[in-house]
């Protein structure tokens, strides 16, 4: 359902998110045809998440060429990076996890074995932390 580039890491998430949801077997089918619907859900959802990201990317050469280059300003240059890497560890790993990555906050907390309450409250923290960082120049 996704090529064989995707196969040794969808086979890994498959088998963690069944070990995850053991507990919810309940044994009213064979276990195969169990794993076989969670396998297909994985899929499902990994493909649905490629295409979210394929869809924001634009291709089309021409557009890029007609957009107004951004005057430069050799005082407040911009390094994103440099900014995510001095956001504290659980709001750097939420926000890379959900905006980069596009995972939910109840994969993320389940990944991270905490409360969706709590990856969304570090990603807001994040968010802050970087807005003021952007807006300011301030430090982080």
């Amino acid at each position: 359902m996704m090529g064989t580039d995707e196969a040794t890491e969808l086979t890994q998430d498959i088998f963690v998110r069944a070990w995850q949801k053991l507990g919810t077997f309940r044994g009213e089918s064979a276990f195969g045809t169990w794993l076989y619907r969670l396998a297909v859900n994985v899929i499902l959802s990994r493909r649905a998440q490629l295409a979210i990201r394929r869809g924001r990317i634009n291709e089309d050469q021409e557009t890029l060429e007609s957009l107004p280059a951004r005057a430069g300003t050799s005082d407040h240059t911009l390094d994103f990076e440099r900014a995510m890497e001095r956001l504290p560890e659980g709001a750097r790993v939420v926000f890379v996890l959900h905006d980069v990555e596009g995972y939910t906050h109840d994969e993320i907390a389940g990944f991270l074995e905490v409360t969706s309450g709590t990856t969304k409250a570090q990603l807001h923290r994040a968010r802050m932390i970087l807005r003021r960082h952007l807006e300011t120049g301030e430090r982080i």
